[in-house]
């Protein structure tokens, strides 16, 4: 019973390090988001997806309300 009990932690142990490992890596290629304040934007920013269509006119990827005054915030990959 005890080289049972044995096996299985020692095939838990390695499970569980494969899944942290696959983990780590894919969280290592998310790259830097560089914010921007929108230049085209007037007033204060009520939706984010009013936000984002401005900033992707922009060449911004994507843009989110942001802060007390509710400015657009723009964002892209640095």
């Amino acid at each position: 019973m005890a080289i049972n009990k044995k096996t299985t932690m020692l095939a838990f142990l390695l499970v569980s390090l494969v899944l942290l490992g696959s983990e780590m890596i894919v969280t290592g290629v998310e790259g830097r988001m560089c914010e921007s304040a929108s230049g085209k934007f007037k007033g204060p920013c009520g939706r984010d997806s009013n936000c984002a269509s401005i900033c992707q006119t922009e060449h911004f990827t994507d843009g989110h309300c942001e802060g007390f005054r509710r400015r657009c915030i723009c964002r892209k990959p640095c």
